[in-house]
């Protein structure tokens, strides 16, 4: 018999000793954001895996969730998703990414609309404007939420540093067209200047560790770029120079919508280093850079990751699979791999 849904019960985070109460009727995830403790999680949504721990002790009850998130075997092994895991005892988890002081205050806020301008075919760069009121703070590599009508989310990751906020207050989201999608459609087709949406956030836990001076490789493909691009930015503010290179990936040269761009900040930044990899250029793309697939260039060029951090974003099957092998066939510590995989709707149910 399970307890009533608003039992409150204990959870703990080790080795850190961090603690916070959540009741059956909530996902310990969103009792830990609330109470401001920053358990990684990249969907929320029970498609990604980001926010897969161990489970030391008690008993927890799955929502519905992806196999390749958290498949059945590592459930018997102990390991729970906390996005989607409502604790039905007092619970103790081992995470070893717990970013208490670091977690910013998650906030509702009403955003303009201020620009909008098509950085490719299929990609839209939306500026949002925030209430001159409130501050929002956020780290480098976050994303927020659209909350929609019908209590419907869109997520999507901040393309701007946070410093950027004391020059020119907003924030930049890149969007990529899915034909029939609800939202993309709406931003391609209808959405205007000056119109009012609803944010939530930030989330996340995408940033840069920078209590680390190990090297960098950033993986990105498509609109994964928004982030990176935001990491690229703060390193730069914050003078960090840690050797970096960053692999950007998609189908033509086209799908590289800010690559003048990056090439401006390897001219500005010598510790920076900018791989672009296309898989399916055509014969008129005249393309004479890397080819294949932009998660085995970085096999094709890193004999052993052992001594790296890597900072990857976009298709899930891009994120996954670069987290299996650069981990299994080139040392990469599972640790020193931070995702944030998109998920579409399709990819949720």
């Amino acid at each position: 018999m399970m307890p009533p849904a608003d039992t409150a019960f204990q959870i703990t985070v080790q080795p850190s000793g961090r603690g916070f109460q959540a009741n059956g009727g909530e996902s310990i995830l969103a009792a830990a954001i609330q109470h401001g403790v920053g358990l990684p999680y990249g969907c929320k949504d029970g498609a990604c895996g980001s926010c897969k721990c161990k489970k030391l002790s008690g008993t927890v009850s799955h929502g519905p969730h992806q196999d390749k998130a958290l498949s059945a075997d590592e459930e018997a092994a102990g390991y729970v998703l906390t996005c989607c895991a409502h604790p039905q005892s007092d619970v103790v988890l081992e995470s070893r990414q717990v970013t208490d002081e670091r977690a910013y205050p998650v906030k509702k806020l009403p955003v303009r609309v201020a620009a909008l301008e098509k950085k490719s075919h299929d990609v839209m760069q939306l500026r949002l404007q925030l209430p001159a009121t409130d501050v929002f703070r956020y780290h480098a590599g976050q994303y927020i939420e659209f909350v929609l009508q019908g209590g419907l989310r869109r997520a999507y990751s901040m393309a701007t540093a946070p410093h950027q906020q004391e020059s020119a207050p907003g924030l930049e989201l890149h969007i990529r067209h899915m034909p029939g999608g609800r939202f993309t459609d709406y931003v391609f087709t209808a959405m205007k200047e000056k119109e009012i949406l609803r944010i939530e956030g930030p989330f996340g836990s995408f940033f840069l560790r920078e209590d680390s001076d190990k090297p960098i490789v950033l993986l990105a493909s498509g609109t994964g770029f928004a982030p990176v691009k935001a990491l690229i930015e703060h390193m730069q503010h914050k003078g960090i120079t840690r050797p970096t290179v960053l692999y950007w990936g998609g189908r033509r040269p086209r799908d590289l919508y800010m690559h003048d761009w990056m090439l401006a900040r390897t001219a500005e930044m010598p510790n920076l280093r900018y791989v672009p990899v296309v898989s399916d250029a055509l014969p008129e793309d005249g393309w004479t850079g890397r080819t294949g697939f932009v998660h085995q260039a970085v096999l094709d060029d890193f004999t052993d990751l052992c001594g790296h951090q890597v900072y990857a974003c976009g298709a899930p099957i891009v994120v996954d699979t670069a987290r299996e092998r650069y981990t299994a066939a080139r040392g990469l510590p599972p640790e020193e791999f931070f995702a944030d995989a998109f998920t579409s709707e399709a990819d949720k149910h």
